[in-house]
């Protein structure tokens, strides 16, 4: 059985990883210097994410409505940006847990 590419739009991707690597290192500065400024960042920085993130996966969705020839990578990167979610979730239990 052979496994092909995942394909995913190029901003789709992008935004993911940006979105991921900014959470992970406010989250990073927190945990090893305990300064507030990086509690008061995070929160300024989930709410810029959450408005971001909301409009790139409508644009990513209608893309997958109505591009067929790039159906699958629109599609594949919607459910990328939605994973997003469950991060910033997991990030907030450990920020609670410390």
């Amino acid at each position: 059985m052979v496994m092909k590419n995942i394909k995913f739009s190029a901003a789709g991707r992008n935004l993911f990883l940006a979105s991921w690597i900014f959470g992970t290192v406010i989250l990073l500065g927190y945990v090893f210097t305990d300064l507030w400024f990086f509690v008061c960042a995070g929160f300024y920085y989930v709410l810029l994410a959450i408005i971001i993130n909301t409009i790139a996966f409508f644009h990513e969705f209608l893309a997958f409505i109505i591009d067929v020839a790039d159906q699958k990578a629109h599609g594949n990167s919607a459910l990328l940006i939605l994973l997003n979610i469950p991060i910033a979730i997991l990030y907030f239990f450990i920020f609670c847990n410390l």
